[in-house]
C-alpha cells in the first residue's frame, strides 16, 4: 500500500526540543544525541524554513521523551509524565461502554500521572468535547503544550470511536502564533486563538455512542504510538488528502487538475470548490508534494537533482534548484550538505 509522503516543519522541531531548553537541559551534548538518534542535522535547526521527514520527527520524539524521561518532554512543571502514560491511559479507556465513560476516564488516569494539566468534559449547545485547565493561569505553561495535549487527547478520542469522530472546532488559550497557517495541517476544522481555554469540540451525541474497539485494535493501537498520535494528521477522506495521493499515484506523470478531477470523479468546479474550503488550491498541494518528495529524497538517497528535477515533473534541473529553494530557502545541493552534516 502507497504511504503518502508528508514533512514537518523545523518549528515542529524545535517544538519538541524547546521543553528541555527551558530547563537547561539541551546542552550541546544532548541535543547531539537526540538529535543523532533521529538523523537529523543541527544545521537545519537555522534554516528556518527546512523540513524533516515524518519518520525523523517521531524519532526525535522518542529520542526526547526517553532522554527526558518524560512524555510531556520538560513543559510540565510539577512532576514528569513517565514514559508508558499514554498507554496506560489508552488501557484504562478502551473498555468503557461508551466515548462520554472513556472521557471520564482518561481524565482520572490523566489527573494521577502528573499535576499541571486537567482534562475536563465540556458542553456548548450542540457540542461537546475535552477542554484543557493549565494550572497557573493564563500563559503559565508554553503554547507547544496545550496544543501537544490537544492532538494526543484528539486522536485518543477518535480511535476510541471507531475513527469516525469528526472534530468541529479547535480552540486555543493563546494568540495566533508565527506559524499559525501550519496549524491547519495539524488540526482538522475550524481553529480559533485567543479563547479563553484550550478545548476540542465535536458533535455532542457522539459521547454517547459506545466504545467500538476491541484488545487486538489497542496492541495495534500502542504498537503504532507515538506517530499516530504526534505526528501529522491525514484526513484520508478529505479533498486535499485525495488529491495529494492521485498525484502521488501518478508520478512521474504529475497530471493536471482536468485529469486529477476526472480520476477523483469530480467536476473542475466541484474540486476547486473543495479544496477552497479546506483552505487550499491545487497548485498549492502540487507544491507542498513535490517539496515533500524532493526532501526526502534529497535526505535519504544519493539520487541527483536531474533525476530528482524529472521525478518530480520539472522540466529541467535549473527549474527544479529554483523552486526548491523557494520552498525551503535553500538550494537542493546544499539542503542536502546540511541534512547529512553532523
Amino acid at each position: 500500500m502507497l504511504q503518502p509522503v508528508f514533512t514537518v516543519p523545523i518549528f515542529a522541531v524545535h517544538g519538541l526540543l524547546d521543553g528541555a531548553r527551558g530547563k537547561g537541559l539541551a546542552t550541546p551534548e544532548w541535543l547531539e544525541g537526540v538529535l543523532g538518534r533521529a538523523g537529523v542535522s543541527e544545521s537545519l535547526l537555522e534554516l528556518e524554513e527546512s523540513r524533516v521527514t515524518v519518520e525523523q520527527f517521531n524519532a526525535l520524539f522518542i529520542a526526547v521523551k526517553d532522554s527526558l524521561n518524560d512524555e510531556c518532554l520538560g513543559y510540565l512543571h510539577g512532576r514528569p509524565m513517565r514514559p508508558g502514560s499514554v498507554a496506560l491511559m489508552v488501557r484504562s479507556a478502551f473498555s468503557a461502554h461508551s466515548l462520554s465513560f472513556a472521557l471520564r476516564r482518561l481524565g482520572e488516569s490523566f489527573a494521577l500521572l502528573q499535576d499541571d494539566v486537567g482534562l475536563v468534559p465540556v458542553t456548548e449547545g450542540t457540542l461537546g468535547g475535552i477542554a484543557l485547565e493549565m494550572r497557573g493561569g493564563p500563559g503559565a505553561h508554553a503554547d507547544f503544550l496545550h496544543a501537544h495535549l490537544l492532538r494526543v487527547f484528539w486522536r485518543l478520542l477518535v480511535w476510541l470511536h471507531g475513527g469516525r469522530l469528526v472534530p468541529q472546532r479547535f480552540d486555543f488559550n493563546f494568540a495566533p502564533p508565527l506559524h499559525a497557517m501550519s496549524y491547519g495541517r495539524i488540526f482538522s476544522g475550524t481553529l480559533c486563538f485567543g479563547q479563553p481555554r484550550t478545548a476540542a469540540w465535536f458533535d455532542a451525541d457522539a459521547f454517547k455512542q459506545p466504545v467500538r474497539r476491541d484488545r487486538d485494535a489497542l496492541q495495534s493501537f500502542l504498537r503504532a504510538t507515538p506517530g499516530n498520535v504526534v505526528g501529522p494528521y491525514l484526513n484520508e477522506r478529505s479533498a486535499s488528502a485525495r488529491v495529494r495521493m492521485v498525484l502521488q499515484r501518478a508520478s512521474p506523470e504529475w497530471p493536471d487538475l482536468v485529469v486529477t478531477a476526472q480520476r477523483l470523479h469530480l467536476s473542475v468546479s466541484t474540486l476547486q470548490r473543495h479544496l477552497a474550503s479546506e483552505g487550499t488550491s491545487f497548485q498549492a498541494l502540487k507544491d507542498q508534494l513535490r517539496r515533500d518528495m524532493a526532501i526526502v529524497r534529497l535526505t535519504s538517497s544519493e539520487a541527483s537533482l536531474v533525476a530528482i528535477a524529472a521525478d518530480l515533473g520539472f522540466t529541467d534541473s535549473t527549474a527544479f534548484q529554483r523552486a526548491f529553494k523557494v520552498w525551503t530557502g535553500s538550494a537542493p545541493g546544499a539542503y542536502r550538505a546540511r541534512s547529512r552534516s553532523r
